[in-house]
């Protein structure tokens, strides 16, 4: 807690909360943490304590609490200097009344109860065993914010307006049945995860017709709420591997700029990626079955009937010619008839780019 306040992500407000708000008490005795292969489990009263006082995310849940899963991270109490940086953006004062999607453990649902009051205070889980464990330890906490349980893509209408609204769970895209249940001039921040890249957190304000509007800032790795996870592409067609020139190095499309700009030009594209030694591979694959992959230093390889390698490449080009914007340079605006990435100001619209297939 004091070194989130020594970064500036806590002020003078905030810290005595988390001063009062220890964290402890809603990590599950089963947890796990996350590793770049897996879920470890928290075998010793010890471990558990280190990676509950670190600045770590704390896994409490797998597969949807299903027994004999893949052991596939589901919920957690998240990075306590990411929980300060959404606090800092959502900018709740005395006075205002707050939705959370996602109780999850009910930490953050505490913090918020701390500071505001629990009557100002609202939120929702869909899982009913994170609930039932969240009102626990709220109550054993001796707070008692208004809880439900029920999927958070619809928000809490029959209590709306909100003046604030945070999402602890990844968006594909911001629900507009959440602006319309913001104040004029609420807020709402939440992460968002598209297929392109893994999140960055936006900050949208709402204008009292029906439209929110806003910019991104940090990345934010959420997991995805459960009505936004993305379905499995269809099998690689690698019977139609051929390789292709890389021009443009793996390692400079791993930039969040860059991702929010060819996430939008290349909508339903994925891309993920893996060190090496010598630099990142990266692959990338549409729901259609066509991918493409490339490595630091050598050529690339496509699959299918579009030529997505060469695609990105285009795509790259454009976004040095713009300048390389930040992250923040690009922005997002919620209406009633869908959502608009755009580049520095609401009327510079960023529009889907054609798809390239290569010649017979």
């Amino acid at each position: 807690m004091e070194a989130l306040y020594a970064r500036g992500l806590l002020d003078e407000t905030w810290r005595a909360v988390w001063h009062a708000v220890p964290r402890e008490p809603f990590i599950p005795r089963r947890a796990w943490r996350q590793t770049p292969t897996g879920c470890e489990p928290l075998t010793s009263e010890a471990d558990r304590l280190n990676l509950i006082h670190s600045d770590e995310p704390v896994v409490i849940q797998l597969d949807d609490g299903e027994p004999d899963g893949p052991g596939i991270a589901t919920s957690s109490n998240s990075q306590p200097s990411m929980v300060a940086r959404m606090l800092r953006l959502l900018a709740a004062e005395d006075g205002h009344r707050v939705l959370e999607i996602g109780t999850a453990s009910g930490y953050v649902a505490a913090l918020l109860a701390r500071r505001l009051g629990d009557s100002a205070v609202y939120s929702v889980e869909v899982d009913p065993g994170l609930a039932h464990h969240a009102v626990a330890v709220l109550r054993a906490a001796g707070h008692r914010p208004n809880l439900a349980c029920g999927d958070g893509e619809r928000g809490w209408p029959d209590e709306a307006p909100f003046d604030r609204i945070v999402a602890t769970c990844a968006l594909r895209e911001v629900p507009h049945t959440l602006v319309r249940q913001l104040t004029p001039g609420g807020v709402l921040v939440a992460p968002m995860a598209r297929d392109f890249w893994s999140g960055a957190l936006v900050q949208l304000t709402a204008d009292g017709g029906g439209e929110a509007a806003g910019r991104f800032w940090d990345g934010a790795s959420y997991m995805p709420m459960r009505s936004h996870r993305s379905a499995d592409p269809l099998p690689v067609d690698r019977a139609s591997h051929r390789v292709a020139g890389a021009r443009v190095d793996p390692g400079e499309l791993l930039t969040l700029g860059f991702a929010v700009y060819a996430g939008t030009r290349l909508p339903a594209v994925r891309m993920w990626h893996a060190d090496r030694d010598g630099g990142p591979e990266v692959w990338l694959q549409d729901p259609d079955g066509c991918a493409a992959s490339a490595a630091t230093g050598e050529a690339a390889h496509e699959y299918g009937v579009r030529s997505l390698w060469q695609e990105v490449e285009r795509v790259h080009e454009e976004y040095l010619a713009l300048g390389s914007p930040g992250a923040h340079d690009f922005g997002l605006t919620v209406t009633a008839h869908g959502q608009r990435v755009w580049l520095h100001h609401p009327g510079r619209i960023i529009e889907p780019a054609p798809v390239h297939r290569p010649r017979p």
